[in-house]
């Protein structure tokens, strides 16, 4: 019964509460003027009084209304009483005082002139009470609501208490009390909560069937943050991270309020701060083309170049609406700077193309970002994967070469390492080719920069999962003890250039990622730090289960940085460079030879024999054996 009268009047129109606010306040001005008079003349029932000014009660009682609506008295949410509401009323009970002063005069009533100021206090004091009472009454019935869900708010801050106010606005849930740090704070009232430290949780979930944690501090630093996280997700809660102040504010206090999960928080380490001077020396005024820009890779690294202040960045990409979307995004970006941008349709493989922009636009940098990197398709489409990414890196490398291009950077993988798919044994053959072409070449300084997983590209897990977990699960990991190495878009583009700049010739950088991360890991802190919990398989607890798939065709269960352990320090301590002997320049024609061979005959089989013969580390590594182990 309590729980619909709440639901019926929270849901009533805001037109209909205005009416019934308008209405209540009107009848407050009758009762005011009447016990106005009953404290004046010391009686409940002052029969003087109003038999000889009763002209007073209905002119106050039709100018009432006009003063109400005009201040807007009416227009106040009961949830958002505060000062500038008190403001308002006391606005209007000065008016209607004052009403009653000039009525009371220029129908030259009889009685003492202080009714008129009673009247203004008393109504004052029965507005400001009755609200906070109707405020009292719906928050004990709607704290008494079995359908909304009990929840601690982290951070009794500016965010929380902005955050508490918000949530006694939600049917959903319904906080119960502040918990923070700071010790100045326990055992305050905030916001109508009581604070508590910390340590009392375990029993304060217990004792108030706690579903939910709302870490309520967006200023905290990456740092404290996961530890936090860390320590909450061990608790027997759902826990939820408020974005920031100004999303909280544009919300409503409901599920929207909070963020996806951002790749930082997935990488289980501190981000590395790759902003040095070197990449700006390395590319301020000069001419720089990115294939492959409409890309995750690509488009970021047209990004970070706007702040560089090159003189021109050249977009060279074989998709249309990739290069549509990027150009238009980098001319906003670039806004009333003097930075070219120039949009060049066209195919790495296509050699004409690729001399023809680099001549005609004096490309002086390029980095190559163009492939195709997606482990399943390219097992699927030997041929193709290796068309463009082994002969397109040649065709490329081979006009920077021609054309005394100062930089040539290629963007590969980890994959390339010991490679158990054909996308890596690919990619491991475009790195023999530059490794290669660097022996040949005095004017251009060629280098290469081998990634981990990059986090939010597409086809990358962040993408997959958040899909997964918007639609309720079940979130696929292929293996329970598959790892990958993780860095964000912006880390490896800030290594692309990085790279650029420490290139000496013939290097191979990898950034210092840490330790392998778990899929199955990542998946369950996205799960968390979504709002939701992992299905328990066996209880059936939880809201998104994890399904194991077993490997796919040319998956590795663990992905190596390193063909050898010879590492070299750069200027930057996370960046390092890796000594690898190149493979002598007779084996890489006859290996280009074969391969353009196979790709003419659109012969897979051939290419698969050519990789397993040539490409050295490549295996296949057997699903079944893996799934055992």
């Amino acid at each position: 019964m309590e729980a619909k009268l709440i639901q019926s009047l929270l849901a009533m129109p805001r037109s209909g509460k205005k009416y019934l606010f308008l209405s209540f306040d009107t009848l407050l001005v009758v009762l005011s003027l009447f016990a106005a008079m009953a404290l004046r003349f010391g009686t409940i029932y002052p029969a003087h009084m109003t038999s000889v000014s009763w002209w007073i009660v209905p002119i106050m009682a039709a100018f009432g209304p006009i003063v109400i609506a005009a201040v807007g008295l009416h227009r106040i949410k009961l949830h958002a009483i505060e000062s500038d509401g008190i403001l308002r009323i006391a606005m209007t009970a000065a008016l209607l005082s004052m009403a009653a002063i000039a009525t009371s005069y220029m129908l030259r009533l009889s009685g003492p002139r202080s009714v008129p100021l009673i009247f203004g206090a008393v109504f004052f004091m029965l507005s400001v009470t009755s609200r906070m009472a109707a405020l009292f009454f719906l928050r004990r019935l709607d704290g008494n609501s079995p359908t909304r869900l009990p929840v601690i708010i982290y951070g009794a801050g500016a965010a929380g208490i902005q955050l508490a106010m918000a949530l006694r606005q939600s049917v959903e849930t319904r906080p119960i009390l502040f918990v923070d740090d700071n010790p100045n704070l326990h055992d305050v009232m905030v916001s109508g909560l009581k604070v508590y430290p910390p340590s009392e949780l375990p029993r304060l979930i217990a004792k108030n069937n706690i579903a939910r944690i709302l870490l309520a501090i967006p200023s905290l630093s990456e740092v404290r943050r996961a530890e936090l996280i860390a320590q909450l997700t061990a608790l027997p809660v759902d826990v939820q991270v408020l974005p920031s102040f100004i999303e909280l504010m544009a919300a409503r206090g409901g599920e929207d309020t909070w963020r996806s999960v951002s790749p930082d928080e997935l990488l289980d380490r501190d981000k590395v701060d790759l902003n040095t001077p070197e990449i700006a020396k390395a590319y301020t005024g000069r001419t720089i083309m990115v294939t492959g820009a409409g890309g995750s890779i690509g488009a970021e690294l047209c990004r970070q170049l706007i702040n560089c202040k090159p003189k021109t960045i050249v977009l060279f990409e074989q998709s249309e609406f990739a290069l549509y979307s990027i150009e238009r995004e980098l001319g906003a970006l670039a806004g009333e700077t003097d930075i070219k941008i120039i949009a060049r349709l066209g195919s790495i493989i296509n050699r004409a193309r690729v001399e023809n922009v680099v001549a005609e636009d004096g490309v002086e940098i390029i980095l190559h970002a163009a492939a195709y990197k997606h482990v399943p398709l390219v097992e699927d489409n030997e041929v193709q994967g290796a068309e463009n990414n082994v002969i397109g890196t040649k065709v490329v490398a081979d006009v920077a070469n021609a054309a005394g291009i100062k930089r040539f950077i290629l963007v590969s993988t980890d994959k390339a390492v010991r490679p158990t798919n054909i996308m890596g044994a690919t990619k491991r053959m475009a790195e023999l080719i530059v490794q290669d072409m660097q022996t040949r070449s005095d004017a251009t300084k060629f280098a290469m920069v081998r990634f981990g997983n990059v986090l939010g590209s597409s086809g990358s897990v962040l993408p997959l999962f958040q899909a997964q977990i918007e639609n309720g699960g079940p979130v696929t990991v292929t293996h329970p003890d598959v790892t990958r190495f993780f860095m964000t878009i912006p880390e490896s583009a800030r290594l692309v250039l990085l790279a650029g700049a420490y290139a000496t010739g013939g290097d191979v950088f990898v950034l210092d990622m840490g330790k392998p991360q778990r899929i199955l890991d990542v998946a369950e802190r996205m799960i968390r730090l979504s709002g939701r919990k992992v299905k328990d398989p066996e209880t059936g607890e939880g809201d998104i289960a994890i399904q194991i798939t077993g490997l796919r065709p040319g998956e590795k269960l663990h992905e190596e940085l390193l063909v050898d352990d010879t590492l070299c320090a750069t200027p930057h301590p996370k960046i390092l460079r890796a000594e690898e002997a190149p493979m002598r320049e007779l084996e890489v024609a006859s290996l280009l030879r074969d391969t353009t061979a196979a790709i003419a005959e659109n012969d897979p089989t051939a290419f698969r024999r050519i990789v397993e013969a040539r490409v050295d580390g490549y295996h296949i590594e057997q699903a079944e054996a893996a799934q055992a182990n």
